[in-house]
């Protein structure tokens, strides 16, 4: 595998910085406003025992991280369009290069909005943990990005210019919402609650929540957030070489 490619190819796409701006952004006001709202005081959450502002960091972290690398369908989908991904084809850069070389840099994009995002809870709003659980919940939210920078690809491969915004929109609507990045879902119906169960954002908020508390089981998040990895691998792949044989 061309990895020079690989990391040319990845540095392409981060160079786009108003993109880059706009996905850190608004975490960056909602984290601000609901950090000072709801851990200004120090109350804790009853369920998990984490402070309010502790959780909230991981809402927006993982929001955060879900946005930037969803935000990687449109560099796709304009890819697409203009047949950039055909010329790539004459190069040494293979299609699993060309894959591989969007999920990193959906990956590295995310991984520096949820550092930024907890960076900015610590210094600004004072959030308090001790250095190995702020290490966990962010390695935890970063792992939990996966199946999405996989969700950016599809939409990508999958949607034309003229629907890719609409389509991104519900799909990150309902993520966020789901996964209860912006609302606790324990205010939310029951028949709300086991849906949000079947989703990957809603094991990226627990699997972030898990590694600041330091307890809980682990593994039922990673198992269904591998589940998805594995699914969306397979579509992205099938697609991919459906493409090809077109060209």
């Amino acid at each position: 595998m061309p990895y020079r490619y690989i990391l040319l190819e990845s540095l392409r796409q981060l160079r786009n910085v108003r993109s880059l701006a706009f996905t850190f952004v608004i975490p960056l006001v909602m984290l601000l406003i609901f950090g000072s709202l709801y851990g200004s005081g120090g109350q804790q959450e009853q369920r998990s025992g984490l402070p309010w502002l502790i959780v909230t960091t991981v809402q927006m972290a993982s929001y955060g991280g879900m946005l930037a690398a969803l935000s990687q369908a449109f560099a796709i989908t304009t890819e697409r369009s203009i047949g950039w991904n055909r010329q790539l084809r004459i190069t040494p850069l293979s299609g699993v290069g060309y894959l591989v070389s969007k999920v990193a840099a959906a990956l590295l994009v995310a991984l520096g909005t949820i550092i930024a995002l907890c960076a900015v809870s610590i210094i600004v709003l004072g959030a308090r943990m001790d250095a190995l659980h702020w290490f966990t919940a962010i390695l935890g939210i970063w792992i939990g990005v996966i199946p999405f920078a996989l969700i950016a690809v599809a939409l990508g491969q999958f949607a034309r210019p003229s629907f890719a915004q609409p389509l991104f929109t519900v799909v990150f609507l309902g993520m966020a919402i789901l996964g209860g990045l912006w609302i606790p879902l324990e205010v939310m119906p029951t028949w709300v609650i086991s849906i949000a169960q079947t989703v990957p954002s809603y094991w990226l908020n627990k699997l972030g929540q898990i590694g600041a508390d330091g307890a809980g089981n682990a593994l039922l998040p990673i198992v269904v957030l591998a589940a998805w990895t594995l699914a969306l691998a397979a579509l992205i792949t099938w697609r991919y070489r459906r493409d090809a044989a077109r060209a």
